[in-house]
């Protein structure tokens, strides 16, 4: 399935910054980032649910927000895109 998740981690303290390099490092291992905070994911609920369940382990609840947007059709057919464009689509292989 294809997921957006974005957040919004507060950065006012030393914490908060560390919090924000550990959510952005974790979302790095299942999507593409596509802006700051946001990132594109073809994940199996399984995946899902591990990405869930990693971030709930780092972020403060009663200062972060994380959302989830299941997308009922592919990114690239939800996906219009002006500017910029994106480097590769969302499930492809890094090639290094």
């Amino acid at each position: 399935m294809d997921v957006l998740v974005t957040y919004d981690i507060e950065t006012v303290t030393p914490e908060g910054r560390r919090r924000l390099v550990r959510v952005a490092h974790t979302c790095e291992g299942f999507g593409t980032r596509v802006q700051y905070s946001v990132f594109e994911c073809r994940l199996s609920e399984t995946r899902l649910q591990r990405l869930i369940d990693r971030l709930r382990d780092i972020i403060d609840p009663s200062l972060d927000s994380v959302n989830f947007y299941r997308l009922p059709g592919s990114l690239t057919d939800a996906r219009t895109s002006i500017g910029r464009r994106m480097m590769r689509e969302p499930g492809d292989p890094w090639v290094i």
